[in-house]
């Protein structure tokens, strides 16, 4: 098969075509601008999308992974050479549920379909094997270069080194086998254990049936033994009950003599009472309520008339601090006004400095005029003008101030006599302090009035109730005179009363147990000397029949669910017979688990024995493709069935597991098996073309170059695809007219 051209609409790919050649081609293109998407078009133009498939956490499906970015149809054409002739494939989307479902094959040029080529089998037909041999084979991804093992891919691989049948799988047929045994026993699952548990229950079964028959019979003995101890035990009672009634008969006229008498001592109490006028409960407590409450008037009484006196004592000491002040007997406003005017007040003062300064000044002022004078030189008029102003206005100036310093000095004189001290600001405080002390003064005045007309109050209100409990009391006592004597004939009265009470109630409960005892009396004429005492007390006998009846009720619950469970059960040769019928089926199974152990073991065998004719092959052919990759570093490859693989270092006769090796070493290896892979099992016929997708990205520059010189090699007889993201490729092809190179970008360019 070779491909000549791609067109895609498909994930980022709008539209975009690519042109390829025979042999080996290298698509270089950058990251993200393709290469793995055109992989992925080519595997779905193939075998189609997988519309069933399904997002996961950690994967994406197809159908939405490459889902076209414009929001278009997904669809696409290839045209390739094949052995049917030259060809045309389309897939276009007609239903979003189906994406690529809509499927085309025609002649190259023609539109005439290929008969027989179908969208199912399109890939299977012209490559010759089946979507999961391509993808674990010649579908090469960086990402997927390890070889998984596959039931495809076994049977393409057994047909190769056996009869040439592909229907035959070992890990299918293993799989079918191991079902079917794990169907009949898996650990404590299958049918196996479940016959086993179905026959340990019926033994179970069978076992709790004859214990509970025992049981049961039992209990049947045990119930008839109850029932007749609690018949005994109920006869002995109803003795007990007539000889009680007998008893309660002898009591009923002693009580009914009690009750005549208890109501005749009520009677008497109260007729005494009645007599003396005792007041009623009520009263009496209204009246004793009214005495307590007169002690506490008292007390409020006496702590009234405190409080007046501490008001008293505190308006003595506000009279005398306002008597103590400098401004007593003034009104507050008068003494502010006082305390304002004391620089006006008319004082004697010195006249005498003043007079003797203009005296000697005048004088004076002539004397410094003529020195000045003949001092200048000068005989003007008008200096000597100036010069006895100049002394006269200093000789008045100091007359002026002697007389304000003795002006000052008589008010200081005055005030110092007066209030003790000659600060102005001192005095104006003494007359606020004044005016305060009279506020002082006044309130103390208005709160004696206030608690000396409280007191009263207080004090008429105690005389007037204790007139009016005195005048209430000496209607039924004379002789209560002041308020101890009446709160004594109080408690008194209130004994009597509580007499009279006491006595009705015991009158009342008296007639209560007759009454009661007439209720509870045997019907008359029952004989009361016939009836024997009993032998035991009526508790001890209600004890024991009561125990007895529960032992019995318990007796008989047990045997009805004892016959119960014993129905439930089932019958016991039933049971048997199920028993039997299990065994059998028991045994048919583990002949028939004993039989697909045997074939599991054949099975292993046939398998180990095409191992061991498959894994040799495989093996040299992919040791030969790693010793070329690797330059020699290394001589032998083996891998199981699984594809397990190991490599041989050369000279080191230790064969390395895979996971030892290098990331880019183990690329290689994996690449050379998936080489010698394509080289077994895809059908030379089909020339089956090979994909890489950046599958070289770990290798060096040496073995990228051993890889692209072996790929160049096994070209020429099909078609290699090497998309990469590296330029190193295409630069080693440089000039080589064999290979074809192109640069991916917006699109396709050939270099």
């Amino acid at each position: 098969m070779r491909i000549h051209r791609m067109t895609a609409t498909f994930g980022k790919l709008q539209g975009r075509s690519l042109e390829l050649g025979d042999g080996l081609n290298i698509i270089e293109a950058p990251n993200e601008t393709g290469k793995s998407t055109w992989c992925a078009f080519l595997l779905s133009i193939l075998y189609g999308v997988n519309s069933r498939e399904r997002d996961r956490a950690g994967f994406i499906a197809d159908k939405n992974r490459f889902a076209p970015w414009s929001g278009a149809a997904m669809s696409g054409r290839m045209d390739c050479g094949t052995e049917l002739g030259e060809l045309t494939l389309t897939r276009a989307t007609r239903r979003q549920t189906s994406p690529m479902g809509e499927f085309s094959a025609v002649y190259a040029g023609t539109n005439e379909p290929v008969p027989g080529l179908t969208g199912a089998a399109c890939g299977e037909t012209l490559l010759g094997i089946s979507r999961e041999v391509f993808e674990r084979s010649a579908f090469i991804r960086q990402n997927n270069l390890p070889i998984s093992q596959d039931a495809e891919l076994e049977r393409r691989i057994a047909a190769l080194i056996s009869s040439g049948e592909e229907g035959t799988s070992y890990t299918e047929a293993a799989d079918a086998l191991k079902k079917q045994l794990n169907r009949r026993r898996h650990n404590r699952t299958g049918q196996l254990p479940a016959l086993e548990t179905e026959l340990a229950e019926l033994d179970r079964q069978l076992s709790e049936s004859n214990s509970l028959a025992r049981q049961l019979v039992q209990a049947r003995s045990e119930v008839e033994a109850l029932s007749r101890r609690a018949e005994i035990l109920q006869a002995e009672l109803t003795d007990c009950n007539r000889w009680e009634a007998a008893q309660r008969r002898q009591a009923l006229s002693g009580a009914a003599s009690a009750a005549e008498q208890a109501e005749v001592r009520a009677a008497q109490v109260q007729e005494r009472l009645q007599q003396d006028q005792i007041p009623e409960n009520e009263t009496i407590a209204r009246l004793r309520g009214a005495i307590v409450n007169l002690e506490t008037t008292r007390r409020a009484v006496d702590k009234a008339r405190s409080e007046r006196d501490e008001a008293m004592k505190a308006l003595l000491r506000a009279e005398a601090a306002v008597n103590e002040s400098p401004f007593a007997g003034q009104s507050p406003e008068s003494a502010r006004r006082e305390a304002a005017g004391t620089e006006n007040e008319p004082v004697k003062w010195n006249p005498v400095p003043g007079v003797l300064t203009f005296l000697i000044g005048v004088p004076l002022c002539f004397v410094v005029t003529y020195a000045v004078l003949f001092l200048t030189g000068s005989h003007s008029k008008l200096l000597a003008l100036l010069t006895m102003l100049a002394g006269f206005s200093c000789v008045c100036a100091l007359a002026l101030f002697l007389k304000k310093r003795a002006f000052q000095a008589g008010w200081a004189e005055l005030r110092l006599k007066r209030f003790g001290t000659a600060d102005l600001d001192a005095i104006r405080q003494l007359a606020e302090d004044y005016a305060k002390l009279c506020e002082a003064r006044d309130a103390a005045q208005a709160s004696v009035n206030a608690k000396s007309a409280a007191a009263d109050t207080l004090y008429s209100s105690l005389s007037s109730n204790e007139q009016g409990i005195l005048l209430e009391v000496r209607r039924f006592a004379p002789d209560a005179f002041d308020i101890p004597t009446a709160d004594q004939l109080l408690r008194a009265c209130a004994v009597r009363r509580k007499e009279l009470a006491e006595a009705e109630t015991a009158a009342r409960e008296a007639r209560m147990r007759y009454e009661l005892q007439v209720q509870q009396a045997p019907a008359p004429g029952t004989p009361e000397a016939d009836v024997p005492a009993p032998v035991r007390s009526r508790e001890a006998i209600s004890t024991e029949l009561d125990r007895v009846r529960a032992a019995l009720a318990e007796a008989r619950s047990s045997a009805d669910r004892l016959d119960g469970q014993l129905h439930a059960a089932g019958d016991p040769a039933v049971l048997r017979a199920s028993a039997e019928d299990l065994a059998a089926r028991k045994e048919r199974l583990e002949t028939e688990y004993s039989a697909l152990r045997l074939a599991m073991e054949a099975l292993e065998g046939a398998n180990t024995a095409l191992q061991n004719r498959f894994s040799p092959a495989l093996g040299r052919r992919a040791a030969e493709i790693f010793s070329r990759l690797t330059d020699n570093h290394y001589a032998g490859v083996v891998l199981d069935r699984s594809f397990r693989l190991s490599a041989e270092p050369v000279g080191d006769p230790v064969f390395r597991d895979a996971a030892l090796l290098s990331a880019g070493a183990l690329d290689q290896l994996y690449l050379a098996v998936r080489l010698a892979i394509c080289e077994l099992v895809l059908p030379p016929e089909k020339q089956v073309p090979i994909v890489l997708d950046d599958a070289l990205a770990n290798f060096d520059d040496s073995r990228c170059a051993a890889a692209l010189q072996f790929l160049k090699e096994a070209a020429g007889n099909r078609q290699i695809l090497l998309f990469t993201c590296h330029s190193r490729e295409g630069e080693f092809f440089a000039g080589d007219r064999e290979v074809f190179v192109q640069r991916l970008t917006d699109a396709a360019v050939e270099v």
